[in-house]
C-alpha cells in the first residue's frame, strides 16, 4: 500500500468518527439526520463507520446540517492548525468517482473567517451542491488552469484560466470542468 493510501484512510477514519460525534452531540438518530440532510440512512451509516468516504455532494449536505464549511469540518479531523502549512502537510481530500481533489491550502482557524482551497477537477467532472454549507458564504473562484462552468444563483458563468468569479452563496451551485485537460482553481472562502 502506498503512503498516500494509508494517509487517506487515516483521514477517512477520523472523518467518520467526527461525523458520528457531530450527530451524537445533537442527539439525532441516523433517521433524523437522514431527514435533515436528504442523505440515506445507509449512506450515513457507512460513512460513520468509515466503510465509504462520503462524496463531495454528501459531505456538503452534512456540512449544511452541521453549519460548517467543508474545510472547517475537514480541519476538525486534522491535528492542531499551524500558522505555516507546508505544501507536503496540506490536507488533501478526494472524491475519486466525481473526479474532484480538494487541497486545504490555508485551513480554517477559530480566530479567522477566511480559508484558501485548491480544487482540481478532471475533464468532464460535474459537481452539484444543492445548498451552501453556510448560507451567505462568500466565495472567490480563481481559475489557475483549464476552464470551468460555474452556476450560482441560477446564473451560468464560463471561466477560463486567469478569470475570477466572486459571489455569495445562498442556494444551489454547480462546478463543471469544460476543459479537456481538467481544471485547477483556487477557492477563497470567507464566512459571513
Amino acid at each position: 500500500m502506498r503512503d498516500d493510501d494509508s494517509s487517506t484512510e487515516a483521514v477517512d477514519a477520523r472523518l467518520a468518527a467526527r461525523l458520528a460525534e457531530l450527530r451524537a452531540e445533537r442527539g439525532w438518530s441516523l433517521g433524523e439526520l437522514a431527514e435533515r440532510s436528504g442523505v440515506s440512512r445507509s449512506t450515513l451509516s457507512r460513512a460513520e463507520r468509515a466503510e465509504t468516504s462520503p462524496t463531495a455532494a454528501v459531505l456538503n449536505r452534512l456540512c449544511a446540517v452541521y453549519g460548517r464549511t467543508m474545510s472547517r469540518l475537514l480541519s476538525e479531523v486534522e491535528a492542531e492548525p499551524a500558522l505555516l502549512v507546508r505544501a507536503a502537510e496540506q490536507p488533501v481530500w478526494e472524491d475519486r468517482p466525481a473526479g474532484f481533489v480538494r487541497r486545504s491550502v490555508s485551513p480554517p482557524h477559530a480566530g479567522l473567517r477566511g480559508e484558501l482551497v485548491e480544487g482540481r477537477l478532471t475533464a468532464g467532472a460535474d459537481i452539484a451542491y444543492d445548498r451552501p454549507p453556510v448560507p451567505g458564504l462568500e466565495q472567490h473562484v480563481w481559475v489557475l488552469e483549464g476552464a470551468l462552468e460555474i452556476t450560482a444563483q441560477d446564473v451560468e458563468h464560463h471561466l477560463a484560466a486567469g478569470d475570477c468569479l466572486r459571489t455569495r452563496v445562498w442556494g444551489p451551485t454547480r462546478f463543471r470542468c469544460t476543459a479537456s485537460e481538467g481544471a485547477r482553481y483556487a477557492l477563497a472562502v470567507v464566512l459571513p
